[in-house]
């Protein structure tokens, strides 16, 4: 079943096969790189990038009280900031999403208020004038923000990354591949999604029952959802183990590559996987080789399962 977009390349011959695929993924993964690098020079990157970078990360409280609120909301910002930052406006009618706002004053350097309740309070402190204070968070306010659902106007720009190509049979053998890894897969349709933007997820049963649940939402574009579910094939055989967010975060690069090597195997570009990844934190040497070692493994175990 297994074609390549290259057709030089070929996996056929028992005893090179390993050797090749070593060699062969490495240099798709070089390829990757240069794809980053050039994607991040690119000016319609620099702009989304700069679109992205205005709207903020929230707290939990405040993400739990968008999604109380508007559970489909996925890029939200004050009526102003619609109006001055990207030239969109809020429709009449729409109800507004209340969240916590920092209100950041000047603050007592001892009993930490503002200025006005410094005065009110029981703190002797007088060493400076509250002029001279430094300012500092001493409160939240209830503050209102609409998603970009909401608003009408300019578009903000988008980077396609859906990966195209024949994959009718490619899907099918990804849920076979699946009971092999140890996973269950479910191809859940878009009106019963209920994981917002995402294209797929994986997770587990329970806190004892580690068997990962793959879940994807159905699309007519069969490449797209291949390359989904590798990349949350990826996680389940990665990321299980990785508690800490901020490695979480840099992982999901780990699985993306993995989609896009496995994805580009089975003949289906992937190039878009580049603006993505164009995302990827700095490391050190030895943490990039790490995770390079990593998704050449994993993309290695993928394609060897789903071609038997």
């Amino acid at each position: 079943m297994a074609t390549t977009s290259d057709p030089s390349v070929s996996f056929e011959e028992t005893d090179t096969r390993d050797g090749e695929m070593h060699s062969t993924i490495e240099a798709w993964i070089d390829e990757l790189v240069d794809d980053v690098d050039e994607a991040q020079a690119s000016d319609e990157f620099q702009e989304w990038l700069d679109v992205q970078s205005r709207f903020h990360d929230y707290s939990y409280r405040n993400s739990l009280l968008i999604k109380l609120q508007r559970p489909d909301a996925t890029k939200v910002a004050g009526y102003n900031s619609w109006r001055n930052e990207f030239d969109r406006h809020v429709q009449e009618g729409e109800q507004a999403i209340w969240i916590w706002a920092p209100i950041i004053t000047k603050q007592c350097p001892e009993c930490e208020n503002s200025p006005s309740y410094h005065e009110q309070s029981d703190c002797e402190y007088d060493e400076t004038p509250p002029k001279e204070w430094s300012e500092g968070l001493v409160g939240f306010k209830p503050t209102a923000v609409f998603d970009v659902s909401q608003t009408e106007g300019e578009p903000l720009p988008e980077l396609e990354t859906e990966a195209t190509g024949d994959a009718d049979d490619l899907v099918p053998a990804l849920k076979d591949a699946a009971a092999e890894i140890g996973m269950t897969v479910r191809i859940v349709d878009a009106a019963e999604w209920e994981h917002g933007d995402a294209k797929g997820v994986c997770k587990y049963r329970s806190t004892r029952d580690l068997q990962p649940v793959v879940e994807a939402k159905a699309r007519s574009n069969q490449a797209d959802l291949a390359v989904t579910l590798i990349h949350e094939f990826a996680h389940a055989l990665l990321h299980a183990d990785v508690t800490d967010e901020t490695e979480r975060s840099k992982r999901e690069v780990e699985a993306e590559a993995v989609a896009y090597i496995v994805g580009r195997y089975f003949g289906l570009d992937t190039s878009g996987s580049a603006f993505y990844l164009a995302a990827w934190q700095d490391d050190d040497a030895d943490a990039i080789q790490e995770r390079l070692g990593r998704i050449g493994s994993t993309a290695e175990e993928l394609i060897e399962t789903v071609d038997e």
